[in-house]
């Protein structure tokens, strides 16, 4: 366990624009609790999702939303191979729609790829007005609604599993924390 106070940190976020429309890249650092870490080793998948809204600066009101872009991830052991899966989709995953899975053969692999971000294009150019200044919301969580339904009893009130991290970003500049 590291220094850190809490168990779930955006360590570094940038948001860009580009000739395809705001692409956002993240580092999050995340420290499974000893209940989580275990849950999951067990064959519990963990869902996590990143929830980034572009909002454009108003000074005569509140901050203008202008896209939200979702990304859920499914992260899971499987004790009779040994190995682990992530799946990444723009949907919940379960329903219908595109998922991309990927298979690792350490857990460390696989939660270095839950914790980095990389060339999410958020909104396109053609809905995107370059003129105003515009901020990026990224939000990370752990999303225990989609846990198996004894496990969402068993944690409500659970400090444990109440993983969630929340950073913003002015588009073309670097937060990095070194």
């Amino acid at each position: 366990m590291s220094a850190r106070a809490e168990p779930t940190e955006i360590t570094a976020l940038r948001a860009d624009r580009n000739a395809e429309g705001v692409v956002l890249s993240a580092q999050i650092a995340l420290d499974l609790p000893g209940a989580v870490d275990d849950a999951l080793s067990k064959g519990i998948p963990l869902f996590f999702v990143a929830e980034a809204t572009l909002l454009r600066e108003r000074w005569y009101w509140y901050d203008k939303e202008l896209s939200t872009a979702t990304r859920h991830l499914r992260l899971s052991f499987q004790p009779l191979t040994r190995r682990w899966r992530l799946v990444v989709s723009s949907s919940p995953i379960g329903a219908s729609g595109l998922a991309l899975g990927q298979t690792f053969d350490t857990r460390e692999e696989a939660m270095a790829a839950v914790q980095r971000i990389s060339g999410w294009r958020i909104i396109d150019s053609t809905d995107f007005d370059p003129e105003p200044r515009h901020y990026v919301n990224l939000r990370f969580r752990l999303d225990v609604s989609q846990l198996p339904r004894p496990f969402q009893l068993g944690v409500a009130g659970q400090a444990d599993w109440n993983l969630i991290a929340s950073r913003s970003v002015r588009i073309g500049t670097d937060t990095s924390q070194r």
